[in-house]
């Protein structure tokens, strides 16, 4: 099974312009996430995906893979898909799985990364989306945290950027996740998603796998228990290099 990891990327991002580039540790954080899912096992090969050329410059200096795609995307998984196309095109080989991990994931963990993997065991399964438990009632209201109900296969019911399940009762016992920018695809499913419309509920929520909902496919969601962060503004961003202090992957390769 051929399994690849892209990590789509662009500067123009309307709350936090320029942050696949922000400094963390004395590397832009779309490096983190290169590397990251670079030692994820059983990815065989790592691309950035993106239409800047300060990203692909860097990825490219760095000895990563860059793959220059439209600047037309409002979406990071239609930028993924037509990368994957792009790639299979260059090497004339068929991507069974690619595993997207957004630009702003700076602290996940490769183990995060491969858990994706071993649910397309399961032939019903044709996307698979980690989810991290929220730690606090204001990171369960922030609008930046996109929430994520399930049922009880797992699979996702619907995301928002409001708190759900609603608090209306008491957080105790209250199943708080939010989704992270970690979704891996059979390649069909990415390829089905790339060739339908924007959706009303996607459009209302800003979250690209309400399509996939909306249109009547099924998410599967897998928990982790690591602590994640989106960096969507400043202070997520010193938020995370704080905590990288302390990451046991950045060991691995923050000396290259």
């Amino acid at each position: 099974m051929k399994v690849i990891g892209i990590i789509p990327a662009r500067l123009d991002a309307s709350r936090f312009p320029g942050k696949p580039m922000a400094n963390i540790h004395g590397m832009p954080m779309v490096e983190h996430c290169y590397h990251r899912t670079k030692l994820t096992p059983g990815i065989s090969s790592v691309f950035v995906a993106t239409c800047d050329d300060e990203i692909a410059n860097h990825i490219n200096a760095i000895g990563g893979n860059s793959i220059m795609t439209s600047t037309s995307h409002t979406r990071a998984t239609t930028r993924t898909a037509e990368a994957m196309q792009i790639i299979e095109d260059r090497f004339e080989e068929k991507i069974d799985i690619v595993v997207m991990v957004q630009g702003d994931e700076p602290l996940i963990k490769s183990e995060t990364i491969a858990e994706t993997l071993s649910h397309f065991e399961d032939p019903s399964v044709n996307i698979v989306n980690i989810m991290s438990r929220l730690d606090s009632f204001e990171d369960f209201i922030d609008k930046n945290n996109v929430k994520v109900v399930v049922d009880y296969n797992s699979d996702a019911l619907y995301f928002s950027r409001e708190p759900i399940p609603s608090p209306w009762k008491g957080i105790e016992n209250l199943s708080m996740y939010m989704q992270t920018g970690i979704i891996a695809f059979r390649r069909e499913a990415l390829l089905k998603f790339n060739s339908m419309d924007e959706t009303t509920l996607e459009q209302m929520e800003s979250v690209d796998m309400n399509r996939v909902i909306e249109m009547g496919g099924s998410v599967r969601m897998v928990a982790t228990e690591f602590k994640t962060i989106g960096v969507d503004t400043p202070q997520e961003l010193k938020n995370s290099e704080e905590l990288m202090k302390n990451d046991s992957t950045f060991s691995h390769y923050q000396k290259l």
